[in-house]
C-alpha cells in the first residue's frame, strides 16, 4: 500500500509541468507582443491566473524563463518532424519552404521569434549568445545542404548563398508580420529561395 504522503509527488509532476507550458505559452504571447524589455512577468501571470511569484517559483526569473522560452519555441518546432530534428543534407533546402509555409499558420511563434532577435542585438541583452549561436548554426547547416545539392564546396559563394536564404526568411516574416494581407509567406519565401539557388545552378524540385 503507497501512503497519501508518498503519492503526492506523482500526481504534482504533471500539474507542474502542465503549468510550466502554460507559463511558457504565455510568455509567448507576452514577449511576442512588447518584447522582453517590454513585457513583464506580472503580464505572464495574469494571463496564467498566478502572481508575480508563482511565475519565479518555477523559472527563478525573467532572464531564466526566456531561455527556457527559447528552448520551448525550438522544441515546438521539431516536435512534428520525423525524428524530431530538421532533415539534413539536400532535403533541408525544400524543408525551408515548407516551413514557411506551416510558419503562416503559427503568428504568435514567429511573432516572438522576430521581435527577440531583432532585440537580442541591443547590447548585453540575455538572448544575444542564443541567437548568435543560433544563426552560426543554421548558417552551418544550410552550407552543408548546399554541398550537397551541388555547389562546389570551394565555391566562395556558399557561405553568402546559406545566410541570404535565411535572411530572406526573416526579412519576408517581417513583411508579413505587418502586413499579412499582402504577403503570402509560403509563396514569397519560396519564390525568393527558388531564386537564389537558381543564381548557383540549384534546383529545388530536383532534390
Amino acid at each position: 500500500m503507497v501512503d497519501d504522503a508518498a503519492a503526492k509527488p506523482t500526481r504534482t509532476r504533471p500539474v507542474a509541468a502542465d503549468r510550466k507550458r502554460a507559463i511558457l505559452e504565455a510568455a509567448m504571447v507576452t514577449f511576442g507582443m512588447r518584447g522582453y524589455l517590454g513585457g513583464s512577468l506580472q503580464d505572464v501571470a495574469k494571463q496564467v491566473g498566478i502572481t508575480h511569484a508563482g511565475v519565479l517559483h518555477h523559472f527563478g526569473s525573467k532572464e531564466q524563463l526566456l531561455l527556457d522560452l527559447l528552448e520551448y519555441r525550438d522544441a515546438v518546432d521539431v516536435e512534428p518532424l520525423p525524428g524530431g530534428h530538421i532533415p539534413e543534407g539536400a532535403q533541408l533546402l525544400p524543408h525551408l519552404q515548407t516551413t514557411a509555409h506551416r510558419n503562416a499558420s503559427r503568428p504568435g511563434a514567429v511573432q516572438v521569434f522576430t521581435v527577440l532577435s531583432a532585440e537580442a542585438v541591443t547590447e548585453g541583452h540575455p538572448a544575444g549568445e542564443y541567437f548568435r549561436s543560433r544563426y552560426e548554426h543554421l548558417r552551418g547547416v544550410v552550407r552543408a545542404a548546399l554541398v550537397d545539392a551541388g555547389m562546389d564546396a570551394a565555391d566562395a559563394r556558399v557561405p553568402a548563398v546559406a545566410a541570404s536564404i535565411l535572411a530572406v526568411m526573416d526579412g519576408l516574416q517581417v513583411q508579413w508580420l505587418l502586413d499579412p494581407d499582402a504577403v503570402d509567406l509560403g509563396e514569397a519565401t519560396s519564390v525568393a529561395i527558388d531564386a537564389i539557388l537558381a543564381g548557383v545552378g540549384v534546383t529545388v524540385a530536383a532534390l
